[in-house]
């Protein structure tokens, strides 16, 4: 079995995979605190919740948040008794190898949404990955990473709105009755929800102009479902890109090694 773990700035994802299909997915918050005890606690009492007895054998892990490796290395190597293949670092490359400045670090989350989308839908594909930040993938035909785009998150635009405006309160993020609010609530909602229809409708297609070529627009991250019923802004919408990406990676590291 393979354990694959994506960290991001607000949440942490565990996935078993077995080598067909994802026997379960479990979240928690990430936190740089977190010890590998800890991890290990909270990881062996879902899977008995679930009745699920691992045979973890390998480990990968893609982490936004240097300051959490650390200890989920610990945990792999402790419990497990592996070293874990962490994206991003010399001994685990993605597929292609990304087409970028000299000098550029890119992301570990974006290489794993590159290497699942491609492995998926070959390539020519824009990725729109809804996180802390909202974030466009650009894939080529080879299934390189050849750039993208960063915009806000949905979430931390809202909160920012309701931490700079003290009349405004804090909302939940959903598709609106109408485009015109009639109160201060949806007002807000609108704002945001059409907003970045607007924000990924009109990134998408400049990418589209830029690249000169027909291109495929996938959806992922929590929020990529809701966003889909507003407009046609996807080809498809994927919750697991991001897992199979790891499957996909850990699969190549292991046949190249």
């Amino acid at each position: 079995m393979l354990l694959c773990i994506d960290c991001g700035n607000t949440n942490t994802v565990f996935a078993l995979w077995d080598g067909e299909e994802f026997l379960c997915t479990l979240r928690t918050s990430t936190h740089h605190a977190r010890t590998a005890d800890a991890y290990f606690t909270w990881f062996s009492t879902l899977l008995n919740h679930y009745r699920i007895k691992p045979d973890i054998s390998d480990v990968i892990i893609s982490s936004t948040v240097p300051r959490v490796v650390f200890n989920l290395r610990v945990f792999a190597d402790r419990f497990f008794g592996c070293r874990p293949l962490v994206v991003g670092k010399p001994d685990c490359q993605p597929p292609v190898p990304p087409r970028v400045d000299a000098g550029t670090s890119v992301g570990p989350d974006r290489l794993v949404n590159a290497a699942g989308a491609h492995d998926r839908h070959g390539g020519d594909l824009i990725v729109v990955d809804f996180g802390t930040a909202t974030t466009f993938d650009v894939v080529a035909q080879d299934g390189a990473y050849v750039g993208g785009v960063i915009a806000p998150g949905v979430n931390l635009s809202l909160e920012a709105l309701h931490s700079a405006a003290a009349a405004l309160p804090h909302v939940d993020v959903t598709k609106p009755a109408h485009v015109i609010g009639t109160n201060t609530v949806d007002c807000m909602q609108s704002g945001v929800f059409w907003g970045y229809v607007g924000l990924v409708d009109g990134i998408c297609n400049r990418i589209k102009g830029a690249y000169d070529r027909p291109m495929k627009v996938i959806g992922t991250g929590g929020l990529a479902p809701l966003f889909s019923t507003g407009e046609a802004l996807f080809d498809t919408v994927e919750d697991d890109l991001t897992m199979h990406g790891l499957t996909v990676i850990h699969r190549h590291n292991k046949e190249h090694t």
